[in-house]
């Protein structure tokens, strides 16, 4: 049987290809400099403090390691989350100026989704007394963009930004055409004299009056014909100033809710159908399709909160009523229907981008913090916490061992040094893209502990290169012409090497997954550096030296060749083979 014939020249193509292409996707992030770790370049430091002054030691390591994932969920951006005596928690991010983080950090991540029974639009001051309207779309102003179905736009927190608008839909379901909002048919009868009863009643527990109905089909009803006392409520609810988050009802799942969104729309809502803690995932998608903007996709657990959301979904659809997403007693958005969600999975999407669908489901993923924060937060701008001149010697460092190793297999392989150089040399290339890649991507911070991790592989990557050419060694010393050295001596190296990154791979994942600090940082620079090494073992350096097997200064054993009689300790010179000459030698 015919051997495959190998293409040295096509592999090489391929993967020079593919460096290209790491270098274009590093160009997208409009930098060509790594981001740097708090040891190196400092960073923003963010001073929380409980409001609750007898603050039990376990809540406040709780909501240190839920702050801590959500900054530092990968383990890769460095960040430092600290406890500071029996109140306050420190969280310093690499990166000046990073404010907009506060945010994430201490949004206590309550997630409700409620029906909507009311909306009370905000109205410009010179406008009259406004109206309620039923469950449903608000008639919309005239400046006010058309509603899409099936979502109708509303605003969304973060609070202390611009809130984005965003909608909700099922997901892997393009963006409809918009359509105009429904319009209500009758408006709620608020009292002449309105008056906070503080009476608004949610749905009936007695036995009689839930005989045979769901939670759902009570809720459905409540959301038809909501209490007065709740009405009542809702017309003399006084929204927050904007960038404040509503405090005049608690946000208890077991009660109906009135409150606001970012834009001071009131909403008088149901109680909770589905809390945050039946999410199974939260994940930020980047914009695809006709979605021109980031979003965050939502999975609920399987069960009945799967079930409620689909059964609401079927009763909704396309009738304009809606249901609204709470976060932290705040309306996120609150949208509507155009088909039956069976999964319950679905999709926020809007004006957000990547930083904002990030910050909050890293919030929504990594659980609600057991504890609330004053809304004044201190943030200021730290240094590094190591001299510049450490950084230098720790690039020094590692330039001086590349030289040395460089310059050894020169002496010791001569030609083949060669190889070993180029081999070097790409693999920093390619590591230097990834770094940025990561950095953009993943919010990678490279630290002196990283920077070591990374000098570390330059030695595993130089001792696959030195098996695989003492293979090659062996093979010529017993009489195989260099051409099929090559390839006798690369299927025993291959796997000698394989096995020895195997291992410093599996190092690198236990230290990842088991250390914390800056040590995961070492852990995953090893662990990178180590699948570069694999890369550019089997795509570069091995074709490479099967193109070198071809020219006579290689094949016919020239002294600086590294493969010379002398070099190989031979009697006999070596010479080149024939063109008749080939299989085994």
């Amino acid at each position: 049987m015919a051997k495959k014939t190998s293409r040295p020249g096509r592999t090489l193509l391929i993967f020079f290809l593919c460096v290209a292409a790491l270098y274009g996707f590093a160009a997208l992030g409009k930098t060509w400099k790594p981001q740097l770790g708090l040891d190196l370049a400092g960073g923003t430091r963010i001073t929380l403090q409980a409001t609750n002054k007898s603050l039990s030691a376990d809540k406040l390591k709780e909501a240190k390691n839920i702050i801590e994932s959500r900054v530092n969920g990968n383990g890769v951006t460095e960040a430092e989350v600290t406890t500071q005596g029996s109140r306050n928690i420190i969280v310093e991010i690499p990166g000046k100026n990073r404010k907009n983080l506060v945010d994430s950090v201490k949004r206590t991540a309550q997630l409700r989704f409620r029906l909507v029974a009311g909306v009370i639009e905000a109205q410009p001051p010179a406008t009259s007394t406004p109206t309620a309207t039923p469950s449903g779309t608000a008639t919309p102003k005239p400046s006010s963009t058309p509603t899409t179905s099936p979502t109708a736009k509303a605003t969304a927190t973060p609070k202390g930004r611009s809130a984005p608008n965003v909608d909700v839909r099922a997901a892997d379901t393009p963006s409809p055409t918009p359509t105009p909002a429904a319009t209500p048919t009758k408006p709620l009868e608020l009292p002449t004299t309105p008056t906070a009863s503080g009476n608004c009643a949610g749905i009936p527990t007695d036995a009689a009056s839930t005989k045979g109905k769901s939670k759902v089909d009570l809720l459905l009803a409540w959301q038809d014909s909501a209490p007065v006392g709740c009405q009542q409520d809702i017309a003399t609810f006084a929204c927050p100033k904007k960038g404040t988050a509503p405090a005049a009802l608690a946000d208890d799942p077991d009660r109906p809710l009135i409150t606001c969104d970012a834009a001071g729309n009131k909403y008088l809502l149901s109680q909770a159908l589905i809390l945050g803690t039946q999410l199974k995932s939260a994940s930020a998608f980047p914009p695809q399709g006709n979605v021109t903007q980031w979003g965050v996709q939502l999975k609920l657990r399987g069960g009945q909160p799967t079930k409620d959301f689909a059964a609401v979904s079927r009763v909704l659809v396309n009738n304009g009523k809606r249901f609204a997403i709470v976060l932290d007693g705040q309306v996120l958005s609150a949208p509507g229907f155009d088909g039956v969600i069976p999964d319950g999975t679905a999709q926020i999407t809007g004006s957000f981008n990547q930083e904002s669908a990030t910050s909050l489901a890293n919030s929504l993923k990594y659980g609600a913090l057991p504890v609330k924060f004053d809304q004044n937060v201190t943030t200021e701008t730290v240094g590094a916490t190591l001299a510049g001149n450490q950084l230098d010697a720790g690039i020094l460092a590692g330039i001086i061992g590349l030289l040395i190793v460089m310059i050894y297999c020169l002496l010791y392989y001569r030609g083949l040094g060669l190889v070993v150089i180029a081999s070097l040399v790409i693999a920093a290339a390619v590591t230097y893209a990834v770094v940025l890649i990561l950095a953009k991507a993943a919010g990678f911070a490279l630290t002196l502990p990283g920077i070591a991790g990374l000098i570390v592989a330059v030695g595993i990557t130089a001792d696959s290169f030195i098996v695989y050419f003492e293979r090659i060694r062996d093979e010529m010393r017993d009489g195989k012409s260099m051409r099929v050295a090559v390839e006798a001596g690369w299927v025993r190296a291959r796997n000698t090497t394989l096995a020895a990154d195997a291992v410093s791979f599996l190092a690198a994942v236990v230290l990842y997954i088991f250390a914390i600090g800056v040590v995961r940082g070492f852990a995953f620079a090893l662990g990178i550096s180590t699948i570069i090494d694999v890369a550019v073992f089997f795509f570069f350096t091995k074709p490479m030296v099967t193109l070198l097997a071809k020219q006579k200064f290689f094949n016919g054993g020239h002294r600086f060749s590294g493969l010379s009689s002398e070099t190989l300790g031979m009697d006999e010179p070596v010479t080149a083979p024939s063109r008749l000459v080939g299989g085994k030698a």
